[in-house]
C-alpha cells in the first residue's frame, strides 16, 4: 500500500528538485546555471582580505574559475569568500550546480568546469574513464563524519538490518558516495553485491518516490535524509559513521591545477576559514544557507549541525587510503581497469605551492 505523505513534505522535496534542476537535464544545459551568486548577501561571515598585494600574479593565468558544486556548497557560493579574494586579482567566478558527484566529474572529464568536491568514489571512476583529473585537498574527518548518510527503509518495513536485504531492491546512485558504503555495509554483513537489485537513481529523484512509499530501501543523505525524518516518513538502519574511507576531496582538471597554483592556494585557504566559521556559528550558517536550498529553518538547522567542515591537506597516507578504495572497486569488477591513484597526485612542490601552511594533514 503506497503510504500517504503530508503535501507539505512533497512540496519540500519538490522546490529542492527545482533547485537542483540543472543535474537533471543534459549537461549542456546543466552547464548554463553559473555565476549563480545572488548579489547584496550580508552576512556575519569573517572578512575576506581584498588586498591585491597579498600574493601576485604568478601562478594564476586563467581569467575564469568555473566552480562545480552540490548542495553542500552553498555556504562557499552564498558568502561570496572566493569572488572577494579572486575577482581583485582580475578572476572572473563562475558556478555551476550538479546533483551528485558523477556529473561533477562528467563536467570536469569534458573541460567544463575547473574544480569540485565531491566523495571518494566519484574521481575513482573518473580516472576509470581517462579523465585528466588530479586531487587538489582533502576534507577534514572527524567522529560525526558519516552520520548523515544512511541506508533507510519505511518506518513500516519488515527489514531491520542490513542483513535483512538479500534480495532487496536498493537505490542508490552508482558512481556515487553511497556505492563504496553500500558496498561494505554489505560486505560486513556477508552480503554480496550481486544478493541485492541494485538501481541506479540520483537521490534527487528518488527523494519524493520514497517518501510516497514507492521505494523499498533507499540510500539518502542531508538534505533529503532531514526532510523525510522531519516528515516521520524514514527508518534508518545503517549509517556512514566510522566507514573505512578517507572522505571527500576537492578535485580539479590537471592542466588548470598545474597553470593556476596561485588560484588553488586561495581557494583552498578562502574554504577552510569559511567552513572553520561554519562549525563554530552553526546557527548563523543554517540562516545564511536556508533562503537558498529553499528548506525550512529547522531542518536547514539539522543538515548543518551533521555536517563535519573543514579541509586536510594530500599527503601519502590519504593517497594510499584513496588507493585501497580503488582497489577495492576493481576487486568487485566495478571498474574496467585497475586505477593508479598516484597518476591523480601533483608533485609534493606543487602541494607545497597550493596548500596554505594553516591545514592540516590530520
Amino acid at each position: 500500500m503506497t503510504a500517504t505523505v503530508k503535501p507539505q513534505y512533497i512540496n519540500i522535496f519538490r522546490r529542492f528538485t527545482l533547485l537542483l534542476a540543472p543535474g537533471l537535464l543534459s549537461l549542456a544545459t546543466s552547464l548554463t546555471l553559473v555565476s549563480c551568486t545572488a548579489d547584496g548577501q550580508k552576512s556575519q561571515t569573517p572578512s575576506s582580505a581584498t588586498n591585491v598585494s597579498e600574493t601576485n600574479s604568478s601562478g594564476i593565468k586563467t581569467k575564469v574559475l568555473r566552480m562545480g558544486y552540490q548542495s553542500a556548497g552553498d555556504l562557499i557560493r552564498t558568502t561570496k569568500v572566493l569572488e572577494k579574494r579572486l575577482e581583485p586579482l582580475g578572476v572572473k567566478v563562475e558556478w555551476a550546480q550538479f546533483v551528485q558527484g558523477p556529473q561533477l566529474m562528467e563536467a570536469m572529464n569534458v573541460g567544463k568546469i575547473d574544480l569540485g568536491s565531491v566523495g571518494e568514489t566519484p574521481p575513482i571512476f573518473a580516472q576509470a574513464a581517462g579523465a585528466q583529473i588530479v586531487y587538489v585537498v582533502g576534507s577534514r574527518r572527524t567522529e560525526k563524519t558519516g552520520i548523515s548518510s544512511v541506508i533507510a527503509v519505511p518506518p513500516n518495513s519488515p527489514i531491520k538490518t542490513v542483513k535483512d536485504l538479500k534480495g532487496q531492491k536498493i537505490v542508490f546512485q552508482k558512481a556515487s558516495a553511497s556505492h563504496y558504503f553500500v558496498f561494505r555495509a554489505l560486505e560486513d554483513a556477508g552480503l554480496k553485491p550481486s544478493d541485492l537489485q541494485i538501481l541506479s537513481i540520483p537521490t534527487v529523484e528518488a527523494s519524493s518516490a520514497f517518501l510516497e512509499g514507492k521505494i523499498p530501501v533507499w540510500v539518502a543523505g542531508d538534505p533529503y535524509l532531514a526532510v523525510a525524518e522531519k516528515a516521520g516518513k524514514i527508518r534508518v538502519i545503517k549509517t556512514a559513521q566510522g566507514l573505512d574511507t578517507p572522505g571527500a576531496y576537492y578535485i580539479g582538471g590537471r592542466q588548470f591545477a598545474v597553470d593556476n597554483p596561485g588560484v588553488l592556494r586561495i581557494v583552498i585557504e578562502e574554504i577552510d576559514k569559511i567552513q572553520r566559521w561554519a562549525e563554530a556559528h552553526p546557527q548563523e550558517t543554517a540562516k545564511l544557507i536556508a533562503p537558498y536550498q529553499k528548506l525550512p529553518p529547522d531542518i536547514m538547522q539539522t543538515v548543518v549541525n551533521r555536517r563535519t567542515y573543514g579541509l586536510r591537506a594530500i599527503s601519502p597516507k590519504l593517497i594510499k587510503d584513496q588507493q585501497r578504495v580503488a582497489d577495492y572497486f576493481y576487486k568487485y569488477g566495478v571498474i574496467p581497469k585497475q586505477v593508479n591513484i598516484q597518476e591523480a597526485i601533483l608533485t609534493p612542490e606543487q602541494y607545497a605551492a597550493i596548500t596554505p601552511e594553516s591545514i592540516s594533514q590530520k
